[in-house]
């Protein structure tokens, strides 16, 4: 699954809207300026609006999908086409833009 390489600072959200931000980026890949972020860092969620009743909102993430060849200190790095799972609702994060430059697989 070929996609955009995510670095700090991209948006990514839950599937209600909530923004989400990488807990650790990689101290040493950079992209366009941005640390890039490995699979390994826990995503926190914040201005999720679903409801507490129907077992929300979302509060963080974890990626369970990313690059195949590209590493950082032997971590996949996140792309764009990844999978994301929230917790405690079970929804998909998206990544709704990253940079322009660095394609991956």
């Amino acid at each position: 699954m070929p996609g955009f390489a995510v670095q700090q600072g991209a948006s990514v959200l839950c599937a209600h809207g909530g923004q989400a931000q990488p807990t650790a980026p990689s101290p040493r890949v950079w992209i366009s300026g941005a640390s890039a972020v490995t699979v390994a860092a826990p995503w926190l969620v914040a201005g999720c609006p679903f409801p507490p009743v129907s077992g929300g909102p979302c509060v963080s993430a974890a990626w369970t999908a990313g690059s195949v060849r590209v590493t950082s200190m032997g971590q996949p790095l996140v792309i764009q086409g990844g999978a994301a799972i929230c917790v405690p609702t079970g929804v998909p994060l998206a990544v709704a833009a990253a940079q322009p430059r660095v394609r991956l697989t």
